[in-house]
């Protein structure tokens, strides 16, 4: 026999003399990768389970935060709307203040000039106010008719062709607050006879 022969030859023997004795060189090689994968892998599994509850805590976390942030704009909401006009107000207590003395002077006298000059001062501040807070009136009276800040109450026949489509009268006016339209104009337009 050749060499190549007698290697196998003794390494077959091996083999049945391992499996007599109950060792198998592959299941003992089996089971150190499984014993090495089952050390591994709860070093690992423990990992990912860290990280899974790192990643629910953020989340838990980031979601409680997100309550508190819709709660707290909620409630800050509120307050804007129940404090919104807390300016406007203040500035015209001034002008209930001159009503309330005025009202007290009409009762006094009888001198209607002086009871017209005292209203005449106390809507001059009222208007000024308004204005001071961004409140503009709409000029209708002579303008084409425009449906997106008038509203027709009626028509009227007009001699003047040039009027035919035009504003000849104002019944409410119109008003703007800082360029948005709060109330549109109601008016008469005319028409051609």
């Amino acid at each position: 026999m050749d060499q190549k022969e007698t290697t196998q030859t003794d390494t077959q023997e091996e083999l049945r003399e391992e499996r007599a004795q109950g060792i198998n060189t592959d299941d003992s090689i089996a089971g150190t990768i499984d014993v090495e994968d089952k050390v591994s892998e709860p070093s690992e599994l423990e990992k990912l389970r860290e990280q899974v509850r790192e990643k629910e805590d953020k989340y838990l976390r980031l979601y409680a935060e997100f309550d508190n942030f819709k709660r707290r704009n909620a409630k800050e909401r509120l307050e804007l709307i129940q404090t919104a006009g807390r300016d406007v107000i203040q500035s015209l207590l001034e002008v209930l203040d001159d009503c309330e003395r005025a009202e007290r002077q009409m009762a006094k006298t009888d001198d209607l000039q002086q009871i017209r000059e005292g209203v005449q001062l106390v809507f001059g501040k009222f208007r000024r106010t308004l204005l001071s807070k961004g409140l503009k009136e709409m000029g209708s009276i002579g303008e084409v008719f425009d449906a997106d800040r008038h509203e027709a109450i009626t028509e009227i026949p007009v001699p003047d062709p040039a009027q035919a489509g035009r504003i000849v009268d104002e019944v409410e006016k119109g008003y703007f607050l800082n360029d948005k339209i709060i109330r549109f104009a109601k008016v008469v337009v005319g028409k051609q006879q």
